[in-house]
């Protein structure tokens, strides 16, 4: 079940521009709390999200850099 929210955080942040916890949440049917984990565990595995806070903040995913 894991495997197929980090997938779909992934395709989700890939189709938009920003999305919120909240948003994300609501799309994977779970909790705000299981998608800040599952952003913290891709992010460790390399995969470059940035978020932001705010009325206009939420989770995207960054350029890479190398």
């Amino acid at each position: 079940m894991r495997l197929h929210r980090l997938l779909g955080i992934l395709t989700l942040l890939d189709s938009r521009k920003t999305i919120t916890a909240s948003k994300l949440a609501k799309i994977l049917e779970t909790s705000e709390r299981t998608i800040y984990r599952d952003i913290d565990i891709l992010c460790e595995s390399g995969i470059p999200i940035t978020s932001s806070s705010g009325p206009s903040g939420g989770a995207r995913m960054s350029a890479r850099t190398t």
